[in-house]
């Protein structure tokens, strides 16, 4: 099974999402685990890597909040078990498009779910919505 991390931001009672440029589907900040890497380590890779060079958190308040596994959305064969990190800080600075990045969001519960990933569709809106994180 393959290990992957998401890290959730909030801003204004919403949740921040992107969209990489090889997949139809916006997602969470996050990527796959390599190999020697920790979880927390993925995600803080991933955190850099997505947001870019000007967004600016500080790598101390990701903090683990919960695991799953899920069906990957790129693949319906592929089963992922999945690693997700909240950030307990105010993410500050700008975020950066890049080769990998072609768009972020900031979304609230009146989201068109047809645009997100089966992890943030299934798993992670229902469990924002009913801890009160977004609007």
């Amino acid at each position: 099974m393959k290990q992957v991390v998401g890290t959730l931001f909030f801003k204004d009672d919403k949740l921040l999402i992107d969209k990489p440029r090889k997949r139809p589907t916006y997602q969470m900040v996050g990527g796959s685990v390599e190999e020697g890497e920790t979880p927390l380590q993925a995600a803080i890779r991933e955190c850099h890597e997505e947001l870019g060079n000007k967004a600016i958190f500080d790598e101390a308040k990701i903090n683990f909040l919960m695991e799953f596994d899920e069906i990957a959305t790129s693949d319906p064969n592929l089963k992922i078990h999945m690693n997700i990190f909240i950030y307990e800080g105010i993410l500050e600075g700008v975020l950066t498009l890049s080769d990998e990045i072609e768009d972020f969001k900031w979304i609230d519960s009146s989201v068109n779910d047809e645009i997100l990933s089966n992890t943030l569709k299934n798993e992670i809106l229902p469990y924002v919505k009913k801890h009160n994180l977004i609007n």
